[in-house]
């Protein structure tokens, strides 16, 4: 297991529009965000129809079983993961060493495409998830489960 990690709204909001420009960029169908333990962070573009939370899981679980390949071959990690169906592509990439970047695309675009906007969004990525740990870092930043609790959320939970 990995460490629960915490992601404040300013970071949030940057990684929303992280996944969105990719999306528009690579000409994908869909792009997620992922922790390694299988929690969705963010998703941008047409999800309507996907279970995002077996994806997140299955795609978790994946990244895992290819660690393990790796580690049979002398290797720390594959770190990008290309999956190519009939009709659906997926591209699958660790940014950061924390979290999975997976693209979904179809004959709309093109792995060469996806591969070099997925470049460019995991540096951007990157610098978003050091700013993080920093501020995870930082005294005094450690959250607490009633941080964003309000007394008008009280009042709700406890009204008729």
């Amino acid at each position: 297991m990995h460490p629960q990690m915490v992601i404040y709204e300013e970071e949030f909001q940057k990684i929303s529009l992280l996944c969105d420009k990719l999306t528009r960029e690579a000409n994908a169908q869909c792009v997620f965000l992922i922790d390694k333990n299988g929690q969705l962070i963010s998703s941008a573009g047409d999800t309507g129809h996907l279970d995002t939370t077996s994806l997140a899981s299955l795609t978790a679980g994946n990244i895992a079983a290819t660690g393990g390949l790796a580690k049979l071959l002398g290797e720390r990690e594959f770190s990008i993961l290309f999956h190519e169906g009939e009709r659906d592509n997926l591209h699958i990439s660790i940014v950061g060493g924390r979290v999975i970047l997976v693209v979904i695309f179809d004959q709309r675009s093109s792995l060469g495409l996806v591969r070099l906007r997925v470049r460019k969004a995991s540096d951007e990525l990157t610098e978003v998830l050091e700013d993080l740990a920093r501020k995870a870092e930082e005294p005094g930043s450690e959250p607490s489960a009633f941080d964003e609790i309000t007394d008008d959320d009280i009042d709700n939970l406890f009204s008729d």
